[in-house]
C-alpha cells in the first residue's frame, strides 16, 4: 500500500510556540510509519519556514532551527491541486508532494484560521477545523455571541479595544461583579489572563492582556468547576469521556496547565450519568454551532446549582501523551495513534 505523505507543521510565530513543539513531538512519534511518510515543516518564532530533516529530539528540545544542515527554506506552492512543498536549496527549487497537512500549531498564526486560509488557497487538504470555525473559536467574544444564540449560558462580559482609556474601561467594568477575568480576546494556554479580585488590580491586568492582543474581554468569574469534552469528527461525531479540573486555589493558568503543581485532572469527571450526558450534548451543540470539524475540545463550567456555562473551544488543544484531549479519547478506548489516523482520514474526506 502506498504511504500517505503527511506534512507535519510545528513551531509557529505565536506565544504558544513551545507548546507546539511538545505536541508535534508526540504526533510525529505516534504516527504509524507503515502508513504515513512524514515531511516535517518547522516555523520559527520569527516566522521563517523550513523543511526539517534532522532528529525529532531536536524539535522537543527546541534546537531544530539551529541545525542549519537539516533546515531547508520551504513554502507551499500557491498553485491549486499541485500540492507541493517547494524547497529552496541554494537557489535550486525542489518539489515534494504533500497529500495532507497536519498543523500541530497552537494560538495565533496557526489555530486562528490564517494557516487554514493559506492551505485552502493552495488546495492542500489539512487536519482540523476550517478557516471560519478556527477564527470564530479563537475569538472569545464572537464565540460567546454565537453560542449564546443557541440558548447556552455564557459569562457576562464586556470587550474593549486598545484605543479606549483605562478610566473608561474601569467605569464600564463597574457593572460587572468581582472577581473578574481579564483576557486577550485571541490567545490560548491562559497566556495574558489575570484573575482580578479587587478593582485596584484592573489597570495592570488590562495592560497585561493588551500586551498580547488589540482587543480584550473582561468577564465575570463563574462559581463552580470546569469540565472539558473532547470531540472528534466532521458529520458523525465521536465524543470522549468528560474530564474535570480540580483546583486548589485561583484558576487553571499556564503553569497549572502544563505542570499540574496544585491542580488535579479527574477523568472521567466526578459527575453523575445525567450531568455527563448533559455536558456531552451541550458540547456537541457548541461544536456544531461554531462549525467545527476534525477535532476540538469544548470547555465549560458547571455551577453549584447544576447550570452549564460555556467557556471556550480549543480547535487544536494540547496534544502530548499527558494532554487532556488524548486522555479523554483514551477513556473511550482510542489510542494516540488511533486519534491521529482518524484525524488524517477526516481531513482527506473533507
Amino acid at each position: 500500500m502506498e504511504k500517505i505523505i503527511v506534512g507535519v507543521i510545528f513551531g509557529g510565530c505565536s506565544n504558544e510556540y513551545e507548546v507546539s513543539l511538545q505536541s508535534a513531538y508526540s504526533v510525529i512519534t505516534h504516527m504509524d510509519p507503515a502508513k504515513y511518510e512524514k515531511v516535517l515543516i518547522g516555523i520559527t518564532k520569527e516566522g521563517r519556514w523550513y523543511r526539517f530533516q534532522g532528529s525529532v529530539e531536536n524539535i522537543l528540545n527546541n534546537t531544530w532551527w539551529s541545525d542549519e544542515a537539516n533546515c531547508i527554506p520551504a513554502f507551499f506552492s500557491p498553485n491549486r491541486y499541485m500540492n507541493y512543498l517547494l524547497e529552496n536549496q541554494n537557489g535550486h527549487i525542489t518539489e515534494t508532494m504533500i497529500d495532507i497537512v497536519f498543523p500541530v500549531l497552537h494560538g495565533k498564526n496557526g489555530e486562528d484560521g490564517t494557516l487554514q486560509g493559506y492551505l485552502e488557497l493552495a488546495g492542500i487538504p489539512y487536519v482540523g477545523c476550517d478557516i471560519l470555525s478556527s477564527a470564530l473559536c479563537m475569538d472569545k467574544d464572537r464565540a460567546h455571541r454565537v453560542v449564546a444564540l443557541e440558548g447556552i449560558n455564557t459569562p457576562a462580559s464586556i470587550v474593549f479595544s486598545r484605543s479606549q482609556l483605562i478610566e473608561e474601561i474601569v467605569t464600564q467594568t463597574s457593572q460587572l461583579h468581582l472577581p473578574l477575568f481579564v483576557k486577550p480576546v485571541k490567545s490560548g494556554s491562559s497566556i495574558g489572563i489575570t484573575l482580578v479580585n479587587e478593582k485596584e488590580e484592573l489597570p495592570s491586568a488590562v495592560a497585561e492582556a493588551f500586551s498580547h492582543d488589540e482587543r480584550i474581554i473582561i468577564e465575570e468569574f463563574i462559581e463552580g468547576f470546569e469540565v472539558g469534552c473532547a470531540i472528534l469528527g466532521n458529520d458523525e461525531l465521536i465524543v470522549g469521556e468528560v474530564d474535570e479540573i480540580e483546583l486548589e486555589t485561583g484558576y487553571f493558568d499556564f503553569n497549572e496547565k502544563y505542570t499540574l503543581t496544585t491542580s488535579i485532572i479527574h477523568m472521567p469527571a466526578r459527575i453523575d450519568h445525567d450531568m455527563t450526558a448533559k455536558v456531552k450534548d451541550t458540547a456537541i451543540q457548541i461544536y456544531r454551532a461554531l462549525g467545527c470539524s476534525g477535532l476540538a475540545r469544548v470547555d465549560m463550567f458547571i455551577t453549584p446549582n447544576g447550570d452549564i456555562v460555556f467557556n471556550e473551544v480549543n480547535t487544536f488543544p494540547g496534544f502530548t501523551d499527558h494532554s487532556r484531549y488524548p486522555n479523554m479519547m483514551k477513556g473511550i478506548g482510542l489510542t494516540f495513534s488511533d486519534i491521529i489516523e482518524h484525524l488524517i482520514q477526516l481531513g482527506l474526506e473533507r
